[in-house]
């Protein structure tokens, strides 16, 4: 129980970092862009900008599944990398299907990951409630200077 414990605060340790600068090299990828998108003139370039901001998550969520798997494979908790991921994606999102099941050692490391996952999942709806609702301030305070401005 112990090396778990040791093992899951570790893997915890690692993914939050991992989360932070992902968010901050996503924050920067999206400032980089946001001068040339513009979303706040249009809901097709706010449409654009939502799905780069999802899609940058879903890879910063993947990467640190894949942490999780890893870790698996290097404990030799699973025979495949298949497997490994399998069970890491169930436990991460909370899902916990259940098909495939992790022996009796490591439980506790696969109940950590999920609360691990419940906070970085919740931790990214925080910043995309944020940055959309940055991108609706910035079409407000747009459309105010246009509706002020001398014609």
């Amino acid at each position: 129980m112990l090396s778990s414990l040791i093992i899951a605060t570790a893997l915890v340790t690692l993914t939050v970092v991992i989360h932070m600068v992902g968010l901050v090299a996503l924050m920067g990828f999206l400032q980089a862009r946001s001068r040339r998108i513009r979303p706040f003139k249009s809901p097709l370039r706010q449409g654009v900008f939502i799905v780069l901001i999802v899609m940058g998550l879903v890879f910063i969520h993947f990467i640190e599944i894949l942490v999780y798997a890893g870790a698996y494979m290097f404990l030799d908790v699973f025979e495949t990398l298949e497997a490994a991921l399998y069970y890491s994606t169930s436990a991460f999102t909370t899902v916990g299907f259940g098909d495939v099941a992790i022996n009796s050692e490591w439980r506790l490391l696969g109940a950590l990951e999920g609360l691990n996952g419940f906070l970085l999942i919740g931790w990214s709806t925080a910043f995309m409630v944020s940055v959309i609702s940055r991108i609706r301030s910035m079409e407000m305070d747009w459309l105010d200077r246009l509706r002020n401005s001398p014609d």
